[in-house]
């Protein structure tokens, strides 16, 4: 069986290159995925939602440059 994969903070920021401030604003916004509390003070994300949110910027550039 196939479990979501949970990513850590640390790497969130690797794949988007976005700093934590930034991150956190854009959730408070509702533009970039919610973290998961796995414990009291524990977050990580689900690595295909933070993918899927690069990938969506990827197609926006392309939509702007072809559009």
């Amino acid at each position: 069986m196939d479990y979501p994969r949970l990513i850590k903070l640390d790497t969130v920021i690797e794949i988007t290159t976005l700093s934590v401030p930034t991150i956190y604003r854009l959730i408070k916004k509702g533009k970039f995925p919610k973290q998961i509390m796995v414990a009291e003070r524990s977050a990580r994300w689900s690595e295909s939602e933070v993918l899927e949110y690069i990938n969506e910027k990827f197609k926006l550039r392309e939509d702007h440059e072809n559009g």
